[in-house]
């Protein structure tokens, strides 16, 4: 997750600025993820804050504004390195970037199945091993991220209809596909995060980010308007997608009475309505950002110090929890959950805190 410049829309920007609302950001989505990651499994927080899989909840907004963030510095960076390297160079380091992901996910998530003697392993084969591995556990935020850039690497640095034709080209073939078996496939295994081929979802948010970058840059009044007004259309767009079943759908962050199907807003079969709605969530969110960051100048260094080392975050904060949780009983009163959340982020920040002082931040 790299710094990130642009040229604001007023004046150049001094060399090394960096966007504060994509920061700040960045960093309100750290902390979501420290809250609803930590807090999921108890029984005193309230439904709105946990996954269900079966409805847009609070806690599924989280992962895709990281996509969102994620598109927004790809398309930055990804122009400026064509600018400065050409493309050979550019490509190179996306592809470099999306196998260190994958790689870095595949230590983090591990693999599906295990084997307990040589016997079980020879007997299991390659043919086995390949599809047993590879169903489930890997396909987590990382990878997906990875897989996303690199799906998205032909169109990145197209302009604004080449995109849109390529967000909806991905669309309608992960419909497709969840039409004809995937669906069933996923969410019977069950999948996470819309499994093996949710990076077609996944590549809603992260060209809806690239499209939002554009926007700041194009040097034009009316950002805000713009990006809010594109982030309610996108979530009207995603809810009627979810209304498709037959039924009236029960409106976002509400629990369904309908059984689930492939319009059902589901992070874990990553379906097309989810993502068009959380896509649209993020945009209308980013443009809240905008307003308070950089147009009034305000900022909390908290947000700062997790938006600038994201990825430091994401990968330590599971092994905080690891070390809490032992004497924390998924029903324990609301006083002692949220003494051991308070607790659980007061580490994460010093550490965090320490490597945004030492100047070390973690990139990909």
């Amino acid at each position: 997750m790299e710094a990130t410049t642009i040229r604001p829309a007023s004046a150049p920007a001094p060399s090394g600025s960096r966007i504060v609302s994509l920061d700040q950001f960045r960093g309100y989505t750290v902390v979501g993820m420290l809250f609803v990651n930590f807090l999921g499994n108890f029984e005193a927080l309230p439904a709105i804050f946990k996954h269900h899989n079966s409805y847009c909840s609070y806690a599924d907004t989280i992962m895709p504004q990281f996509f969102f963030a994620v598109g927004f510095a790809f398309r930055l960076t990804y122009l400026r390195r064509l600018e400065t390297a050409g493309a050979r160079a550019a490509m190179g380091a996306v592809l470099r970037r999306g196998l260190g992901l994958i790689l870095l996910g595949f230590v983090i998530y591990h693999l599906d199945g295990r084997t307990s003697s040589w016997a079980e392993l020879q007997a299991l084969g390659l043919r086995g091993f390949v599809t047993t591995a590879f169903q489930r556990n890997l396909f987590q935020t990382l990878v997906h991220i990875a897989l996303a850039s690199i799906w998205c690497l032909p169109v990145i640095a197209a302009g604004r209809a080449v995109r849109v034709g390529f967000l909806i080209f991905s669309s309608v073939l992960h419909l497709g596909l969840s039409s004809w078996f995937y669906f069933d496939w996923v969410w019977n295994r069950p999948g996470i995060d819309g499994g093996p081929l949710g990076f077609l979802s996944w590549t809603i948010p992260l060209l809806v980010g690239s499209l939002a970058y554009d926007t700041m840059a194009n040097g034009r009044a009316g950002k805000v308007a713009r990006l809010a007004g594109w982030g309610v259309v996108m979530m009207a767009i995603g809810y009627g997608i979810s209304c498709m079943g037959g039924t009236l759908a029960a409106p976002p962050f509400v629990a369904p009475s309908q059984s689930v199907t492939l319009w059902t807003m589901s992070q874990r079969s990553g379906s097309l309505s989810y993502l068009t709605f959380a896509s649209g969530f993020s945009l209308a969110l980013y443009a809240l950002f905008v307003v308070v960051c950089d147009r009034d100048g305000l900022q909390l260094r908290m947000f700062s110090v997790f938006g600038r080392n994201a990825l430091a975050a994401y990968i330590l904060h599971p092994l905080v929890a690891g070390a809490m949780k032992q004497y924390m009983p998924h029903d324990a009163p609301a006083w002692y959950v949220a003494a051991g959340f308070g607790i659980y982020f007061w580490i994460n920040y010093l550490f965090i805190n320490y490597l945004d002082r030492s100047g070390l931040h973690l990139r990909l």
